[in-house]
């Protein structure tokens, strides 16, 4: 399946992340930069792009100690390697996991559990790594 930028990766977002219930939102963001998608008012500042794509797994220690910012949340970092990025604060968690071309956050809360976020995520993102996408 080809997968034009915007209409079909918000479709993806919509549809497959915020619309399970257990995401509230979510972005796709390009290894290259640029957000290709992104739920309702979910914007992320350049600044904040740049820690997810040039940082987040280039070096997991800064992203470790520092904690990642999201949509102006900072989250204290659980987790940081190749596979995923792990972040949570009070009741608010976060996801971000890369594809081979594109990389996905999404951001839960409460009454959700990381374990079902975490299920919603890693199946978007095996979909889309099955199409070499």
């Amino acid at each position: 399946m080809l997968i034009r930028f915007n209409d079909e990766l918000a479709a993806y977002v919509d549809d497959q992340l915020v619309a399970t219930g257990k995401i509230t939102k979510g972005a796709i963001l390009g290894k290259q930069g640029g957000v290709w998608a992104a739920s309702s008012g979910y914007n992320l500042s350049q600044a904040e792009q740049d820690a997810v794509v040039k940082t987040a797994f280039t070096q997991p220690d800064e992203v470790r100690a520092n904690g990642i910012t999201l949509n102006g949340f900072k989250f204290m970092t659980l987790r940081a390697d190749a596979d995923e990025v792990i972040g949570r604060k009070g009741e608010r968690g976060v996801f971000i996991i890369p594809t081979n071309q594109a990389i996905l956050v999404a951001e839960y809360d409460a009454p959700t559990s990381a374990g079902e976020a975490n299920v919603v995520v890693a199946k978007l993102a095996d979909y889309l790594k099955s199409v070499n996408y």
